[in-house]
């Protein structure tokens, strides 16, 4: 959590300059540059803590079985990282003078992206090394972005800037991406946990 703080305080001081930025019509590029900005700062902070879940110590003295202790700092790591996606989210959001419906997708949006996000980084960091968790965030992160810029593209804003919401753009737009990033953060974090805990178990042993 002290090595989240950083990030978090980061985040908030973000917002103060942002409150400076004259108000426009142009949702659409305000909008996606905003989620992009609070994703990669998702994407940094889970890359930083995902080291830290490897030190031992996470959660010793429990009646668990080491890889689910591994498990375990890795979904704390994950929380604690979308926990601060979250208020970095609200805070830069309402200094942006966004309208308050335009707002709450770009938190739902932008929690979505950040859980998916760090397991994803997590996971693969363990499982195949720091390139991979780096491209594996990243695509994630562009992918993800890109189909709620694409439903906006194509629903519009509310005269004030609000959002629109349209259930089948949705069906179609966003959440079949959101569904398969949460299957494929799950499976990368579950995996890479039992293959990097597989590998190191018999050096400790030895």
């Amino acid at each position: 959590m002290v090595r989240a703080i950083p990030y978090l305080a980061a985040g908030a001081a973000a917002a103060l300059p942002l409150l400076l930025v004259p108000q426009t019509a142009h949702y659409l590029t305000l909008s996606t540059v905003h989620l992009s900005a609070v994703v990669l700062l998702g994407l940094a902070l889970a890359f930083h803590l995902s080291e830290l879940t490897e030190e031992p110590g996470w959660f010793e003295g429990y009646l668990v079985k080491a890889s689910t202790r591994r498990l375990l700092a890795a979904v704390f790591a994950v929380v604690l990282t979308t926990g601060v996606v979250a208020l970095v989210t609200l805070a830069t959001a309402a200094a942006l003078r966004i309208q308050p419906s335009l707002q709450f997708l770009q938190l739902l949006s932008a929690l979505d992206i950040a859980w998916a996000g760090a397991a994803i980084v997590i996971g693969l960091r363990r499982w195949a090394g720091t390139r991979a968790a780096i491209a594996g965030g990243l695509v994630l992160g562009v992918v993800c972005v890109w189909s709620v810029w694409r439903y906006l593209r194509n629903v519009g804003f509310e005269a004030d800037g609000g959002w629109r919401v349209d259930g089948g753009a949705l069906l179609e737009f966003v959440l079949p991406y959101d569904m398969a990033a949460a299957v494929i953060a799950v499976v990368v974090l579950v995996v890479g946990t039992r293959r990097s805990h597989a590998i190191a178990q018999p050096s400790v042993q030895s």
